[in-house]
């Protein structure tokens, strides 16, 4: 997506040689023009896959997965991060680490909202070290659900994430790749 690339080359910023700031555009403020284009994009590349249920992880997945669930006409799912009184004490949970955030989460899925008879596409907005996606590619696995596929906004391909993810067989498709933050500059792959 070319209008993404030259988005992040923009209002991107470059905070070290491994993380790219995208507040502008992901993770604080939403373009909702924007976000509709990469809910389109995701639509048409799982087109075909028979997605009954789109996931995600809270919370800078959701505007992402929300326009692909509005595009594929399906719910949209987010796995919490945190517990709260209302939350579903049998919910399918997993311990993952945020790169970002630098702490262990818990991330949790209610059993209410994914059954076996799902085909899930999973959204989120950027794979690092795929440390939440692996955790949310075994909720989905526990819950007899198939995984279509995984969606990303952005893949840092300098990262072992979005390896690790293939390497497990799930078809990643990143609307960007980036292939290096190193002095400063954000240089994508073609």
């Amino acid at each position: 997506m070319e209008v993404l690339k030259q988005r992040i080359l923009q209002e991107g910023v470059v905070l070290s040689d491994q993380v790219l700031k995208l507040d502008a555009l992901l993770n604080h403020q939403v373009d909702p023009g924007l976000t509709m284009e990469m809910g389109r994009e995701f639509a048409r590349r799982f087109e075909g896959a028979g997605v009954t249920r789109i996931v995600t992880v809270e919370s800078s997945g959701i505007p992402a997965a929300f326009a692909t669930a509005v595009e594929m006409n399906v719910p949209l799912v987010f796995a919490r991060r945190k517990k709260t009184l209302l939350a579903d004490p049998d919910a399918y949970c997993e311990r993952v680490p945020s790169f970002t955030k630098g702490i262990v989460t818990d991330i949790m899925l209610s059993r209410d909202f994914i059954s076996a008879e799902d085909k899930v596409l999973f959204i989120d907005d950027i794979i690092a070290n795929g440390d939440a996606a692996r955790g949310l590619i075994k909720i989905i696995q526990r819950s007899g659900a198939e995984l279509v596929g995984l969606g990303v906004v952005v893949e840092k391909s300098f990262q072992p994430g979005a390896r690790a993810i293939r390497e497990q067989g799930v078809r990643l498709e990143p609307l960007v790749r980036i292939k290096s933050l190193s002095g400063g500059t954000i240089e994508f792959e073609d």
